[in-house]
């Protein structure tokens, strides 16, 4: 299947993937490449199609593994689905499991940071003998994100729906309002096409995504229940670790850099200007450029 087609239609990218089951529900995932393991953990409230403008470029050098967790994307969603971080981190490994892959870098955006987060905590577990079990991690790339909750700026949409009357609001969610709130995120002149806007609200409402809006992103709550544990793991990494931030990102630009430099003067950063919260779709060659340069210090 050409590149450009599944670049600009998600049911095409569902072509070009498979299914794999967990605890009787079908996940959605797509390998590429040859080479060493890279998960790529997609964000709120998308899917793995997030990264369909770098993906090409990746899998020319490394073995591109990505999924959509379960209640995004092309995975089954449902209703009384359990969505938390570490169901999420949970799927991942199982995944990686499934393959065979026992050494992975991990390359994340927004709330797959978070799932980042947990796995890295797994990790420091496992090597101070706590915890048996789990993938080898070598590496975490950080696109832009609440690695820090104090940081993190919701957008009014996502505080309704994380409210208490969230349930309400998530009905009310349509596709003229998705692609209208989703586009502010975006930089001043990188905003997605209409073509894009189609396909990012297809990956959000297929399948009854909209009746679970209110419950995916209950992940802002875990974030500040667990603040010690995930910031911790990347505070004290015992991987390297880099974080790439589109600077004018509403959400999580500018001042996450400025925490994180705050907290870890020493940490490797790479800004982008004009970029907003998607850097992989609004500068992909900026964003698989940093990628490459990161891992040559790895």
């Amino acid at each position: 299947m050409s590149e450009h087609l599944w670049r600009t239609h998600p049911l095409a990218w569902k072509a070009s993937g498979s299914f794999f089951e967990w605890k009787k529900k079908k996940l959605f995932y797509k390998i590429s490449g040859e080479g060493e393991a890279i998960l790529l953990l997609h964000g709120f409230p998308t899917s793995s199609w997030d990264w369909k403008d770098v993906w090409e470029g990746l899998s020319k050098k490394y073995k591109l593994f990505t999924f959509d967790y379960l209640g995004f994307g092309f995975s089954e969603k449902p209703k009384e689905g359990h969505y938390s971080i570490f169901e999420y981190a949970d799927q991942a490994e199982y995944f990686l499991q499934e393959q065979g892959v026992k050494s992975v870098h991990l390359l994340a955006h927004d709330l797959g940071d978070t799932v980042a987060q947990e796995l890295l905590a797994r990790y420091r577990e496992k090597l101070s003998g706590q915890r048996i079990g789990g993938p080898e991690i070598k590496s975490v790339f950080f696109l832009n994100g609440g690695i820090f909750p104090e940081t993190h700026r919701p957008r009014a949409v996502q505080k309704l729906l994380n409210g208490p009357l969230g349930f309400l609001f998530s009905r009310l969610v349509n596709k003229t309002s998705f692609q209208k709130s989703f586009s502010e995120i975006f930089g001043p002149t990188t905003k997605p096409n209409k073509e894009e806007l189609d396909g990012f609200w297809e990956c959000v409402s297929n399948g009854g995504g909209k009746a679970i809006y209110h419950k995916l992103i209950r992940y802002m709550r875990e974030r500040k229940s667990f603040r010690e544990r995930w910031v911790g793991s990347i505070l004290d990494s015992p991987v390297p670790f880099a974080f790439a931030d589109g600077l004018v990102d509403p959400v999580s630009g500018k001042h996450v850099v400025e925490r994180l430099k705050e907290l870890r003067p020493n940490a490797t950063v790479y800004e982008f200007q004009n970029i907003g919260h998607y850097p992989q779709t609004e500068a992909p060659d900026q964003v698989l450029k940093s990628y490459l340069n990161f891992r040559t210090i790895v």
